[in-house]
């Protein structure tokens, strides 16, 4: 199957084009997002890989977004990109935690954290995910934790210290989920943004909500 897959969530992003068969991902382009620039880029650059691969929208066979943790502003675009070419094309979605990739990536099995600014982190133990407040995280870390911002591992040290997970990885990662039929509602998805957005807090605290 040819799977599109799109990270929107970091500080830069990625989109990826893979071929996924039973016992191997292949990787067939991936291209690299300057953040601030997705609303504008996305689409133009997911188009100008499937033209530069041959590859005719129409034969995708699914959609995979990496749907948060990170910027609201990139979750927001990416999964909603992501939603649009599963409704255009009539094909299925899938969804992936950018904490699960990176814990994956780094072979913690299953510790991971983002930085969230604030003094907190997005934080991943097995399958439960939070927002938790650095100070207390360093307190306590877990025997094996991974991070991909040099900003976090100078908080924890001892941590294993990997490159930011990408829209190639995420394929590879989400690849026996998409083999299995494992996909997601895409009318109802939404982005794993774990952290209310400023808005909502705003809202609330000003009796809107």
């Amino acid at each position: 199957m040819i799977v599109l897959a799109i990270d929107t969530c970091g500080p830069s992003g990625t989109v990826a084009l893979g071929r996924i068969e039973p016992g191997s991902t292949a990787i067939l382009a991936q291209t690299e997002l300057p953040g601030k620039t997705y609303s504008a880029q996305l689409v133009p650059v997911i188009r100008a890989m499937l033209i530069a691969e041959g590859i005719d929208a129409a034969t995708l066979d699914a959609v995979l977004a990496v749907n948060g943790p990170g910027s609201f502003t990139g979750i927001r675009v990416g999964v909603s990109t992501a939603k649009g070419f599963a409704e255009a094309l009539s094909i299925p979605l899938a969804a992936v935690s950018r904490l699960a990739i990176l814990a994956w990536k780094a072979g913690t099995g299953a510790a991971a954290c983002l930085d969230a600014a604030r003094g907190e982190l997005y934080f991943r133990d097995g399958a439960h995910e939070a927002l938790i407040a650095a100070k207390d995280l360093a307190s306590n870390p877990p025997a094996a934790l991974a991070v991909c911002e040099p900003a976090v591992h100078w908080i924890f040290p001892d941590a294993i210290l990997i490159a930011p997970p990408t829209a190639a990885d995420a394929l590879s990662f989400a690849a026996p989920r998409l083999l299995a039929g494992d996909f997601a509602d895409t009318a109802s998805l939404d982005g794993n943004y774990v952290r209310r957005s400023d808005a909502e807090i705003f809202a609330k605290t000003s009796g809107k909500l």
